[in-house]
């Protein structure tokens, strides 16, 4: 069983959490911006269906990328070399995230609800969810967003409509992230692609000692500057 949650922004300690299926941990509760902070904080984050009540997971172990570890291969860095494109920050937030819940091939749903999308609105207009945007020739491409609080960037989703485009977007994030002096993104869980990039499984327990010190550091949340990464690797 696990906890249905309360109106407070509280949750279990994540040792709590179910090993099959792996990190759930609560159900129930709201997607405001202080019960999410307060699930980032902790190394939780939001999964569900729509129609279905909100459920929490902290899974273990935790996929993380080291912003100085992502792996580009010779043929993205033919691309990033060619610069044939624009990176912005901050700059379509809204449409980021509507790229990512567009269905995908054969697959007709998404995670990423209208309820999603309304509450990383409501975090990155308080400075917290940031997108990092592709663009090719006036047009929005391809990106990712996520949420960024003191050292620890929480990566939540991308899409492409280019070839690399994805890729170009996650490539100027870490290099970002590396000069800002971010000490980790989290990936959540393990796939394949994310760990052809470079990203590695830790415990969970690591993940969480970590994140108590990162994410009391570094920067207040703000708004990215739109051209913030738009010259990192034309001028490497």
């Amino acid at each position: 069983m696990i906890p249905w949650l309360q109106q407070a922004p509280r949750f279990p300690p994540v040792d709590t959490a179910l090993t099959n299926p792996n990190g759930l941990i609560a159900a129930g509760g709201d997607l405001s911006p202080e019960r999410l902070l307060a699930a980032y904080r902790l190394g939780i984050f939001p999964w569900y269906a729509e129609g279905e009540p909100i459920l929490w997971w902290s899974p273990d172990p935790r996929m993380v990328l080291i912003p100085g570890e992502l792996k580009i291969s010779r043929s993205l860095a033919r691309v990033l070399k060619a610069g044939r494109y624009e990176v912005r920050a901050d700059s379509a937030f809204a449409r980021v995230m509507a790229g990512c819940a567009a269905p995908r091939g054969d697959r007709g749903g998404t995670w990423i609800s209208p309820e999603m999308q309304s509450a990383y609105l409501r975090l990155h207009e308080q400075g917290y969810a940031h997108s990092v945007e592709t663009w090719m020739s006036g047009e929005l491409m391809g990106g990712l967003y996520g949420i960024a609080i003191g050292r620890a960037f929480y990566g939540e989703s991308m899409f492409a409509r280019a070839t690399d485009a994805s890729k170009i977007a996650l490539a100027h994030l870490c290099r970002h992230l590396e000069q800002q002096g971010f000490a980790v993104i989290d990936c959540q869980m393990k796939t394949a692609h994310l760990a052809s990039l470079g990203a590695r499984e830790i415990p969970r327990s690591e993940f969480i000692a970590g994140l108590s010190r990162w994410t009391l550091e570094g920067e207040a949340a703000s708004r990215w500057q739109c051209d913030a990464l738009r010259k990192l690797y034309e001028t490497s």
